[in-house]
């Protein structure tokens, strides 16, 4: 990563260790370009086209004063004679994850957001997307236009799907090869914190997705330069990234200096970090926990709440507990049980890993609702085995687990990117949004969904390989065919199609069933800043009661409750309680005897008054 250490009575910027540190003397600029490289005999560095052998030090670090470099001059590193190799911690992209990178002066842009102090995960709505299919133009910039939307809709938080450089010009973002460079098809790095500084602007916190389990197939060089990757464990992916095998020191810190530099540099809240399952580490101090330590110390110098928000498969509430208390330090987590457990209720589906969720669906929602996770210790069919360790609901507050209704994975690994709304009626797609927004989690919301978005989101590739392009299209095809699905209904990965049809149209928000969608999720929202016991996170004080035979489920938070019949025909549901006020409903209950009588499908949030 390319910066600049500007003397002569000019600012000083420092940071830990990058390739390129630059020097004015008088008019003229020297650069010490840096890399590590512990395996390769020899080292050169070629910028703008002219080559500077390196010299090594004892810890695999090569070093080269370079005269003139500076902002936009492009370089590469020649590994023994070999070809030139982007740098591993390039900050810069532009002609792509195999071509040269190019240097990067983070001083050079003008922020506008020297009042904004920040977000914190408690009391926040999340919102989730994907920057080449939240607009027709699939930008940075082009997002930018949507923001007023998030404003009015009522969001705190802008999750964004990975932008690191991946190879060619559509993805998901989760084949990564340059972690420290901004894709550039979005806009680069310049355009990531024009969208920052607007978000902020308004109000908007914004969450990167990062992704340190893995690298993509295409554009990796890392293993060139050194031992970045281990045999010592295995993931899905092959050989897991080395966090504590020899030469880990290295590679933890490249980890841990990326999650700065977005932070820092880029002004980003939060991080959103993918699959830390996969993240093997058998070190005395686990690399989350190291991780969680360095942002607290960064928040501390910043002075603005940073936060770290883990997917992980485990479930073990060790994921959410304080560095201090023997846990790994996550601000927060995302909770797929409590998403299983909705989809399934909601849905019926019970193939894969919603099959123990669809065994007593009712009661997935209940032990999800009020304890986070299903698989607490239980046996999971899926995996074959116990699974996971009970969330202590006295100890650990519902705001630490995100709750939604869909994500881009339980939408996107489908196999023809269907959202939840396409295949239910109405009415139970806002009883589903009404339990997540009404839940002790921090709610989470995936783009489109608040109004019922028409277009699917499907996976996409652009893979310039045609071998790996061709290996990834068949693997798809041959992933759902063994649920059913015939091989020409599955949409092509490589088809710019499928990038189409994934793309939101906004202008459908203006049609009746969008646009009462849309107000349900308003009024949701609303509702739950205005009512301080829709939010509140103690997981000890929800409580719920419900009738599997006849579909209905009441929730009960403080005063209030949410009072569900998923039935497909109206019937009464009791309630304890000497009056109802109806705060908010999807269709108009009737007073009935002990109760409500609520309407096919539909979702009320009453005040109840005790009796006396």
């Amino acid at each position: 990563m390319a910066f600049f250490e500007v003397l002569d009575m000019e600012l000083i910027v420092s940071e830990r260790r990058g390739c390129a540190q630059g020097r004015w003397v008088g008019s003229s600029a020297v650069t010490n370009m840096t890399v590590w490289a512990p395996l390769p005999r020899s080292v050169t560095v070629v910028v703008d086209g002219a080559s500077f052998a390196m010299e090594r030090s004892d810890d695999g670090w090569w070093s080269a004063h370079v005269p003139a470099a500076a902002h936009g001059s492009d370089y590469a590193f020649v590994l023994d004679d070999g070809p030139p190799l982007p740098d591993p911690r390039s900050r810069w992209q532009p002609r792509g994850v195999h071509g040269p990178s190019r240097v990067y002066d983070h001083g050079g842009f003008a922020w506008t957001d020297g009042s904004w102090r920040g977000t914190a995960v408690p009391g926040a709505v999340f919102y989730e997307l994907h920057i080449g299919t939240f607009t027709e133009g699939g930008t940075l910039d082009a997002a930018i236009e949507r923001l007023d939307h998030l404003v009015s809709l009522g969001v705190d938080v802008v999750g964004l799907m990975p932008v690191a450089a991946f190879a060619g010009d559509a993805g998901w973002g989760y084949d990564g090869a340059h972690p420290y460079a901004v894709h550039e098809p979005y806009g680069g790095p310049d355009a990531l914190k024009r969208l920052v500084d607007a978000c902020h602007a308004r109000g908007l916190a914004v969450c990167l997705d990062v992704v340190y389990n893995h690298l993509g197939p295409s554009g990796n060089y890392l293993p060139q330069f050194g031992p970045y990757f281990t045999e010592k464990h295995q993931t899905p992916w092959g050989a897991a990234v080395n966090l504590d095998d020899e030469g880990s020191t290295e590679v933890r810190r490249w980890v841990i200096d990326n999650a700065l530099t977005w932070m820092r540099d880029f002004h980003v809240d939060a991080l959103r970090l993918d699959a830390v399952h996969a993240l093997e580490d058998d070190s005395p101090v686990h690399v989350l926990a190291e991780l969680s330590r360095e942002v607290d110390a960064l928040s501390v110098a910043v002075r603005r709440p940073l936060s770290l928000v883990a997917e992980s498969d485990l479930n073990q509430p060790t994921t959410v507990l304080p560095v201090d208390g023997g846990g790994l330090g996550m601000t927060a987590q995302w909770s797929d049980d409590f998403h299983h457990a909705l989809h399934a209720l909601l849905t019926g589906e019970g193939q894969g890993y919603y099959a123990d969720f669809a065994e007593a669906p009712f009661e997935a929602l209940t032990r999800t609702l009020t304890g986070a996770f299903f698989h607490d210790g239980r046996h999971s069919s899926f995996r074959g085995a116990p699974w996971g360790a009970p969330v202590d609901r006295s100890r650990v507050p519902g705001w630490r687990f995100l709750g939604y209704l869909q994500t881009h994975d339980q939408v996107g690994n489908r196999a023809l990117g269907d959202r939840i709304g396409h295949g239910l009626p109405a009415g139970l797609a806002r009883v589903g949004a009404a339990l997540v927004l009404t839940s002790p989690f921090t709610p989470m919301l995936f783009m489109g969904e608040e109004w019922g978005a028409s277009t699917p989101w499907q996976y996409f590739t652009s893979h310039e390989e045609e071998a790996l392009a061709e290996a990834v299209r068949a693997g798809r095809r041959r992933e759902f065919a063994a649920h059913g699905w015939a091989a020409e209904d599955v949409p092509d990965p490589q088809d710019g199609a499928t990038v189409a049809a994934s793309t939101l149209r906004w202008e459908e928000r203006s049609e009746e069933r969008h646009a009462s969608m849309l107000g349900w999720y308003r009024a949701l929202i609303s509702l739950r800043r205005s009512e301080p016991e829709l939010s509140d996170p103690r997981l000890d004080r929800v409580a719920v009661v419900c009738d599997a035979r006849a579909r209905w489920v009441v929730v009960t938070r403080g005063s209030l409750r949410i009072v569900a019949n998923l039935a497909a025909a109206a019937q009464p549901v009791p309630l304890e309680g000497e009056a109802y006020e109806v705060l908010l409903a999807s269709q108009p209950p009737t007073r009935a005897a002990g109760g409500l009588t609520l309407p096919a499908e539909a979702v009320v949030i009453a005040r109840v008054t005790p009796r006396p």
